[in-house]
């Protein structure tokens, strides 16, 4: 038998489709005042059970989840701006377009996890042990100091696991003393950090831009330089032994300070 007017009867079924996708779809478990009311009720022993919780798109800004337990929660485009989370075991959590601007995480574990395109403007991951991917965020002014974001080349059972910063704005970030180990930072923008004695040891920084950058004593032996830009920086005592890309560095080989570094 004939179909007649097959082509409206195809957009009729596209259009009921959507609707019932819209109908059907999966609200978050629980409100902001369920989230608090959960947190004064949390103790150290009791910590407010937030475990594989769905928290999308929530306002959870300005609360203290010290006392809570997020593994596994579901945090896609949720506010978390000015929250503490210092200390939390985030690990498998999805963090995707998430919005920590100001946020303290310092000391926190993150592993396994997808942090793209997220706002962690002025947030604090001081101290912080991250293996995730956080391209296309932005952390101007972030606090990065005495991280250690470097992949563990003892334990890779999956590949490589590292931290990837592709195309990530670290404008005026503090990177002191921080591992980046093995991480990628391709067209990462670092313009005016702070570096000091940070190690990228093999790291990938194509076409990363390090103006008036503070890269003294940074380790960046064996890493991929190519097409970065290092005009202005502080290059004293920076080790650039075996790098990779020379040629096509800008800003590296007129550089006032390049007779402080090292190079092999």
């Amino acid at each position: 038998m004939k179909l007649k007017h097959p082509k409206k009867i195809t957009v009729l079924l596209t259009l009921l489709l959507a609707n019932m996708a819209i109908n059907t779809s999966v609200a978050a478990d629980l409100t902001r005042q369920e989230v608090i009311q959960l947190l004064k009720q949390a103790s150290k022993a009791e910590p407010a059970n937030l475990r594989r919780k769905d928290l999308r798109g929530v306002d959870l800004s300005k609360l203290d989840f010290r006392k809570a337990d997020l593994w596994g929660a579901d945090l896609r485009g949720a506010n978390l701006s000015k929250s503490n989370l210092s200390g939390l075991v985030l690990d498998l959590t999805v963090m995707v377009g998430v919005d920590l601007s100001d946020a303290d995480l310092s000391k926190v574990s993150i592993f396994g996890v997808s942090m793209m395109r997220s706002n962690l403007k002025n947030a604090n991951f001081s101290g912080s042990r991250v293996i995730a991917n956080l391209d296309h965020s932005d952390m101007t002014n972030a606090n990065l100091s005495n991280v250690r974001w470097g992949a563990d080349m003892k334990n890779q059972p999956m590949g490589l696991m590292r931290v990837n910063l592709n195309k990530v704005n670290l404008t005026n970030a503090n990177l002191q003393n921080a591992d980046l180990g093995r991480a990628s930072l391709r067209f990462a923008n670092l313009t005016s950090a702070n570096l000091n004695h940070a190690i990228l040891l093999s790291a990938e920084l194509e076409a990363a831009n390090f103006t008036n950058a503070n890269v003294s004593y940074a380790d960046l032996t064996s890493a991929k330089l190519a097409e970065s830009n290092f005009t202005n920086a502080n290059l004293k005592k920076a080790n650039f032994s075996k790098i990779q890309g020379i040629k096509s560095s800008r800003g590296l080989r007129d550089n006032k300070t390049k007779s402080l570094a090292i190079f092999d």
